[in-house]
């Protein structure tokens, strides 16, 4: 594996949006496999960065985003598209991992149940995984279930970071008090970065935090 990654975004020939914190070039970025069990993952041991969110709250949108591709992730209108952990791999070097989300009601109790489990065992037992994205819609406070979600993921990753989705639907200062809002009642420590995949703000300072965990585990160059 090469030592070091080109941080300068090229995935559609346009520079990330942001104060410049971040010059990212995703070079490359292929959908690997979709695996439904520990003996389907990669065994290569490069660093993984996962997204998981309510059914419908624009995960495969904001991959697309972060990739510049349109079409890496497919985009549905059906809640519960995603039913297997998915692979991504990003400039040969890294992968975004697309965990199946929650709180949907068009499968059953059993599947539900069978993906909770598939999570829990990728979140337990993955040790490549250097952050986890909890995807909540800014347009709406917590649920019952996000924050229960929220808590239950504490206890699986040391790493959390929560994106706010859907930022471009509200005005400036509502997305301000929402951010704040969605801290408070998550009781999160973590900080909650506003983005919108469709307009293309706060993805740079989602790079900003992915680079500084790559750095971590040695991927870049200082």
């Amino acid at each position: 594996m090469p030592g070091g990654v080109s941080w300068v975004y090229t995935g559609d020939s346009r520079r990330l949006p942001g104060s410049g914190g971040s010059s990212v070039k995703v070079t490359s970025s292929v959908f690997e496999l979709g695996a439904v069990g520990p003996n389907q993952w990669p065994q290569d041991g490069i660093p993984e960065i996962a997204f998981i969110g309510r059914s419908n709250v624009g995960k495969s949108s904001l991959l697309n985003a972060l990739t510049g591709r349109k079409h890496l992730a497919r985009v549905s209108g059906k809640p519960g598209k995603t039913q297997q952990v998915n692979f991504y791999l990003i400039n040969s070097q890294f992968r975004f991992v697309d965990l199946p989300g929650y709180g949907y009601a068009a499968i059953s109790q059993r599947e539900r149940a069978s993906l909770a489990r598939m999570t829990q065992s990728y979140l337990a037992d993955r040790g490549p995984l250097v952050r986890v994205v909890h995807l909540l819609d800014i347009r709406h406070d917590p649920m019952k279930n996000d924050i229960e979600f929220h808590q239950w993921l504490q206890q699986w990753s040391a790493s959390l970071l929560v994106v706010a989705t859907k930022s471009d639907k509200i005005g400036k200062n509502l997305q301000i008090n929402q951010r704040n809002r969605i801290a408070q009642v998550l009781h999160s420590p973590w900080p909650v970065v506003p983005v919108s995949a469709e307009k293309r703000t706060g993805l740079d300072e989602l790079w900003v935090i992915f680079e500084t965990d790559l750095r971590q585990r040695g991927l870049m160059e200082g």
